[in-house]
């Protein structure tokens, strides 16, 4: 983006081309100097990344997209709305209550309230009430008052004149939107009317505090969504009801893969079912860490939190209360929020050459984060978790080359799954660290690798690592909804800092440059979403349980273990609970085991087996070594379905 003098505004576009204002301007009359149609149709913008309402003013040069009613951000618009025709009507039914926020969120909105006492048989009259509001048709008009006036509104809400202090501090415009009765301090953007809303639910009630601070006071937060058509809310909820039936905490109980007891919040036990799909997700990160050339090492947990000065963790995890950390024998010690500065302390330990790049470390790494407890959830949201963690340190003309087959290898690992792969491209947060110019360089360096390799990604502005730039792996499930899981990061900055060199071939010191990626990201998460994604039903290399041998008889038991012996390789159990073979047959489909072999008098006077799957399909007479084979191949080629009898 060019920068002309102070009086210049400069609008840069979608399409490239740029729009200069001699004044700061309006994004609405930015869309209308590119077009009527468009001004016209201007229900908000995303200006460096944040969404805006049409009367927001640019003072300074900036990106701009225009959002209209057939924009994917569209929906945020109206669901920011139907927040406010929430409180509205809560207040009606509780003229009392006070109110906090209510943003739009990916899958809906939320509005926090004190002072009510509602339950979750209440939202079906809240909701009868939203719907009337939508039915009145109101007019959603901004005002844009004095601070004074502002606070004179809100005399009985404390939690508005609080955020009415923080906007006054940032030195922003005070704005309220009024509809009918109701009006709410907000920043916008809002859809003209109440009307707009076109189909809507109210969800679920929960507990949260204000600022997210466990400190503060703990409110009612009221969960609902909305979008433009019955239609499309209708593939939501049942979209939502599959989801519910996914839920990772359920199926782990049920499988016993794993437990967060309350004397470990946000930490993981692994259970003995839960550690042999987690063993196998560790052992396919080695193979592929192997075919990059990566060398496994582990790093403590606990250091000194010097080590996170020099990197700038200290800074952006300490002080934002993130980091577990305590004084002891004069010194201030930390958990690690994350490895690279380990990794960079092994880098340095050696003098190193241009010739010893790239050099790779990897490490399944311990990280703590201190999360909210109202943010924990299963193995999705935790404070402890293992980072599937590596290091690249290469020189400037080795980076599109090691991200080229990082990428690769990761989109590779995804399609095992049968999880489709979008990229993103996330640039410069707010609490970056480091000069622009070293930035800059960074954004460059990922553009033209994602170029070169001809990848369509979308741009996240704003939302890269506080030390550099990064490429997010989001991955989309059985079921469409996308998780943030591997990252591809470039940093510059961190060598920078720590003060790590090589030497080149000029017999000069020189800075490398760290790529950090993660293939699957934390293994806790990536299980969860695993979970998720196959709902129980893993794929034979990872499923806990690969086969299951049900004797139909006590007298069978001698030939049913035969059978599991010869199959000691795989992760086999013998049935031999005092049950008739439906119920085992039965018990076998609800724990998800891919294979069940049934054996009986038949079969041992016969040397075969009877084969039945996860998908109800059974075959009599099968040979033990063609099932074996089939087994080794299904596994070592990780195939996802159980298909010996397609």
């Amino acid at each position: 983006m060019s920068h002309q003098s102070q009086s210049v505004v400069v609008v840069s576009l979608p399409d490239g081309s740029n729009r200069e204002f001699d004044h700061p301007v309006s994004v609405g009359d930015v869309a209308y100097d590119i077009g009527p149609g468009l001004g016209k149709d201007c229900v908000a913008a995303i200006v460096d990344g944040d969404l805006v309402a049409p009367e927001y003013r640019i003072e300074s040069d900036a990106n701009l997209r225009i959002v209209t009613p057939d924009s994917d951000e569209y929906v945020r618009v109206l669901r920011h709305s139907a927040s406010h025709v929430l409180a509205q009507a809560v207040l009606r039914h509780f003229p009392d209550a006070k109110l906090a926020i209510g943003p739009p969120t990916d899958d809906g909105f939320y509005y926090d309230f004190d002072s009510i006492e509602i339950d979750s048989d209440d939202l079906a009259e809240i909701e009868d009430e939203m719907r009337q509001i939508v039915a009145e048709d109101y007019d959603i008009v901004r005002e844009e008052v004095s601070p004074e006036e502002a606070r004179e509104r809100l005399a009985d809400q404390p939690y508005k004149l609080e955020l009415l202090s923080e906007i006054e501090e940032a030195g922003k415009p005070v704005t309220f939107y009024r509809q009918g009765e109701f009006v709410d301090l907000c920043a916008g953007p809002h859809v003209e009317s109440t009307d707009e809303i076109g189909a809507l639910s109210l969800l679920e009630i929960a507990g949260a505090y204000w600022h997210g601070d466990e400190d503060e006071a703990m409110l009612t937060r009221i969960y609902g969504t909305a979008f433009d058509r019955e239609s499309e809310l209708d593939a939501f909820l049942e979209r939502k009801e599959e989801a519910e039936k996914r839920d990772h905490r359920k199926i782990g109980s049920a499988m016993e893969l794993f437990s967060v007891p309350d004397h470990s919040p946000g930490c993981v036990h692994f259970h003995p079912n839960g550690m042999a799909i987690r063993r196998e997700l560790e052992e396919f990160v080695r193979e592929k860490n192997a075919e990059l050339g990566y060398e496994e090492v582990k790093t403590p947990e606990l250091n000194r939190t010097e080590l996170w000065k020099k990197s700038g963790h200290y800074e952006h995890f300490k002080e934002e209360g993130e980091m577990f950390a305590w004084e002891q024998d004069g010194h201030e010690y930390g958990l690690k929020p994350m490895n690279c500065a380990n990794h960079a302390y092994l880098y340095n330990h050696d003098r190193r050459s241009y010739r010893d790049l790239p050099l790779r470390f990897s490490e399944f790494g311990m990280c703590y984060r201190n999360e909210q407890s109202g943010e924990l959830s299963g193995m999705l949201r935790v404070r402890g978790f293992t980072q599937d963690d590596g290091h690249a340190f290469v020189r400037p003309d080795q980076i599109r080359g090691e991200i080229a087959r990082t990428l690769a290898v990761i989109r590779e690992m995804y399609a095992v799954f049968g999880l489709d792969v979008l990229l993103k491209l996330e640039t410069k947060p707010d609490d970056a660290i480091g000069d622009d110019e070293l930035w800059e360089r960074a954004h460059d360096a990922l553009r033209n690798a994602l170029s070169d390799e001809e990848l369509e990604y979308e741009v996240a502005e704003g939302e890269g690592a506080f030390y550099g730039p990064k490429i997010a792996i989001n991955a989309e499930d059985a079921i469409g909804r996308e998780w943030t899981i591997g990252t591809v990061q470039l940093d510059f900055v961190q060598p920078e800092r720590i003060g790590i060199s090589y030497v080149g071939e000029d017999n000069e010191e020189h800075r490398p440059v760290m790529i950090h990626r993660a293939l699957l990201g934390s293994l806790e998460r990536f299980m969860g979403v695993c979970i998720e994604h196959f709902a129980g039903n893993f794929p034979l290399w990872l499923a806990p349980e690969q086969v299951r041998v049900l004797p139909i008889t006590d007298e069978d038991a001698e030939y049913a273990g035969e059978i599991a012996e010869q199959l000691g390789d795989f992760r086999v159990e013998v049935d031999n609970r005092d049950w008739t073979l439906g119920k085992k047959i039965r018990v076998g489909h609800d724990d998800n085991v891919p294979y069940m072999v049934i054996v009986g008098n038949d079969e041992a006077e016969s040397g075969t087996i009877s084969v039945r799957d996860r998908n109800e399909r059974q075959q009599e007479d099968i040979e033990r070594s063609a099932f074996r084979a089939h087994l080794e191949s299904e596994y070592e080629e990780k195939r996802r379905e159980a298909d010996f009898l397609d």
